[in-house]
This record gives C-alpha cells, structure tokens and sequence, in this order.
C-alpha cells in the first residue's frame, strides 16, 4: 500500500488480506489524501509520487506496528502536520530508532515520553542522504525508510546496524523492484536511488507467518497440510519455517512453484538448537509444537521477540506452563521440555500469534481456552472457524476459539 500510495497511477492489489491491521493502514492512506478503495478481492490506492496531497490529517494505527512504522516515513514528505497514534497495546511498542533516523533526515517530529506514540510529523518534504538506523529490534525501521526513500529528492543510504528479519527487507526491496525502483544492499548499507514507482496490478501472496500455524498443525497430527499461492518463487522468510526447521523434525516437505505441503512424522523429532533471529515470528508456533517432541527444543537469538504485542518469549512460556509443560527462558532465548500438556485458560496478552500458535497445541490438548479469542482480528479474523474446519476434516474434536473470561 505504501509503494502504491507513492506509484504513478491507480495499483490494483489483488486478493488482499482483510483484516485490523491492513483496514488501519488503509483508512491511514485516506486520511493522508491518497484514495483507496476496498472491494471484496480487489483493493485500489491512487498514488502520488509527490507524497500525501492532504496538508492536515490524523492517522490511528490501531495495533498495526506496520502502520505505525510506515506511515510517519511516508507522512514525512508531505508538506503539512500530521498526528500518528494508536493503541494502548501500540503505544507501548519501540519507536526509537525510526524517530532518530527521521530527525537526521531533517523531519521536525513530536513524540510522547519515551520516543512513543503519538507523535507529531510535521512534513517538509525530505532530501534524503545517508543516515544510520539501529535495527536490531524491528525490520519495519529500515523498511519504512527504504519504501518511502524512492520520493526523496536525492535518495537514500542506509546503513543498517544489527538488522533483525533480515528476509522482512530483502522482501521490501524485492517488491520495490517489481514496482520500478532498483535498489543495492552491499555489506551493511542499503542504497535506492531517488526515482517512481509504477502502478499495476499486483496479486498479494498469502502469508507465510499465518501458513506457519497450518503446517505445524500437520506436523504435530502426523496429517498433510497444502498452501498454494506459496512457493520456491516466494521472498517470504517466514517460509523457512516449513522448508527448513520441520524436515529437522521429521516432516516430510515438499516444495514447488506455488504451493508448499506438509505431512507430519508418526512422531515429531526435537529440532534441537535453533536460531530464529531472520524468522522471529514463527518462534511461537515451533515452541507451541515442541512438546511433542522426543527431546528438548532450545530456541535462540530472538531477543527482538520481547518487544512485540508482548512480551513472547514470556507469553508463550507462561502459556504453555499453564498447560503443564516445563519450560525455560532467558533474555533472548527459550527452551521446552518434552510433555503431555493438559488443558487450561491461556491468557493471550492480546496477541493474535499466542492464540493462533496455541490453537496448534490444542489439536492435541483437548481444554486449551482463550481469554480473548477475537484477538486474531488483527490479522486473521476467520481464523478459529478455519481452524476449526481442518480440524473436523481430519476427525479431530476441537472448539477453536473457546473463550472463557
């Protein structure tokens, strides 16, 4: 949406996810000027390679990180004042580095305590040039930048510190190309020269951090799981969930150009160490699985997971000690014992991935709850009935999405 609303014409997106987080960052583009219109299976932003047309507006991110990381990046080359906000949940999340960068861009922002929203962009349009952007905690700081870089007057240099979903970058520059921008990313410095994007119509592949929940469903039933739309041609990092850490564990994986199938083992192997810093996301559903496993799973190098819609490695671990699973945790890092887990209420923390990774549990955990089930509005509102339909497909009893507060 962000290289549409900057594109030169009308963009047809295709097939587009419709869910909390894409709904706020569509109305974010009204509300900067750039008209979008949401059909069933086609979504349409007009763009403007000048920046937001609207001099004035107020953008609420709702509980998108996305939209919050994105959007301030894009109000910056308008010429006008813009507020940026969001939730509670939102408000809580790390926005620093995207602030610093911002400011030695030259970009007048003000933020509440602590470098958090809501902030206040005052856009002056942005030269650009070469700044430097810590991003070991979010790969939205560096995505922002690099989408919204092609509009500045004499591009941009970013020189990228400790980057975290590293494949969360090569995807955004990937997509940059397919709209007309080339870009370079050489040692530690990204480089886009200044240049526009070309409007088309451009089909949205499903998502390879959702997909993640459905092939771990069939690697802990011993079932067959098919995703189309996904494949070798994929940029999505997260898929390396399936291709590379669940043949570790017995899973028979294959791949072809659209689709990726899963069958599950008799039994699930422990995968033993694995380091999730490029696949962060999909950290919860490994150790939603791991109990099943012949032996420990130790998770590692996802510290940037503590800073999500919660706290995960906390979350996940307390989830699934409440399930009677013995677990363990540092910094940056946690481990899960082999186990039995028993059914119990899991507080979700308003976190979409601890109910949708646990619902995996549930498969074989019969009494999984949810304390806030709706939590999946955010990216997968039909997620528990779909759930709940492969479930009954393979005869499994499960009440997806039980709720009790």
């Amino acid at each position: 949406m962000v290289i549409a609303a900057l594109a030169e014409g009308t963009t047809r997106l295709v097939a587009p996810l419709v869910a909390a987080d894409t709904v706020a960052f569509a109305e974010g583009l009204d509300s900067l000027g750039f008209p979008v219109t949401r059909e069933p299976e086609v979504w349409t932003v007009t763009g403007d390679p000048a920046g937001p047309p609207t001099t004035e507006a107020r953008v609420w991110c709702n509980d998108s990180g996305t939209a919050a990381r994105f959007v301030p990046a894009l109000a910056a080359l308008g010429l006008g004042r813009y507020v940026i906000d969001g939730s509670a949940q939102m408000r809580a999340r790390p926005m620093g580095s995207l602030l610093t960068a911002l400011r030695g861009l030259g970009v007048r922002v003000d933020a509440a305590p602590g470098d958090s929203l809501p902030w206040v962009v005052h856009g002056a349009r942005v030269d650009g040039g070469t700044i430097e952007v810590d991003a070991s905690l979010s790969s939205q700081y560096l995505s922002a930048l690099c989408l919204s870089a092609p509009a500045m007057r004499d591009g941009l240099k970013v020189r990228a510190r400790n980057p975290v979903s590293a494949p969360y970058v090569h995807l955004t520059l990937t997509m940059m190309r397919q709209f007309g921008v080339e870009s370079s990313w050489e040692d530690s410095t990204i480089t886009i020269p200044p240049g526009t994007y070309q409007a088309q119509e451009y089909r949205i592949e499903p998502d390879a951090s959702t997909a993640s929940y459905f092939f771990a469903a069939a690697a802990v039933t011993g079932n067959t799981v098919t995703v189309p739309g996904l494949g070798r041609r994929s940029s999505q990092g997260d898929l390396r969930f399936a291709t590379e850490i669940l043949p570790t564990m017995g899973c028979r994986v294959d791949v072809d150009d659209n689709s990726v199938t899963v069958t599950g083992p008799a039994r699930l192997r422990s995968p033993g160490t694995v380091a999730m810093r490029d696949i962060s996301d999909t950290m919860m559903t490994l150790a939603a699985i791991a109990p099943f496993a012949d032996a420990p799973t130790r998770i590692t190098d996802v510290a940037n997971c503590r800073v999500k819609e919660s706290d995960r490695i906390d979350a996940i671990t307390t989830a699934l000690t409440a399930c009677g699973v013995s677990t363990r945790s540092g910094p940056d890092w946690l481990e899960i014992d082999p186990g039995t887990p028993t059914g119990a209420l899991v507080r979700t923390r308003s976190d979409h991935r601890i109910a949708m990774s646990m619902s995996v549990t549930g498969l074989r955990t019969p009494g999984i709850e949810f304390d806030e089930p709706s939590c999946v509005d955010k990216t997968f509102p039909q997620f528990h009935e779909e759930f709940a339909a492969l479930a009954r497909g393979w005869e499994m009893p499960l009440d997806s999405g039980r709720s009790r507060v």
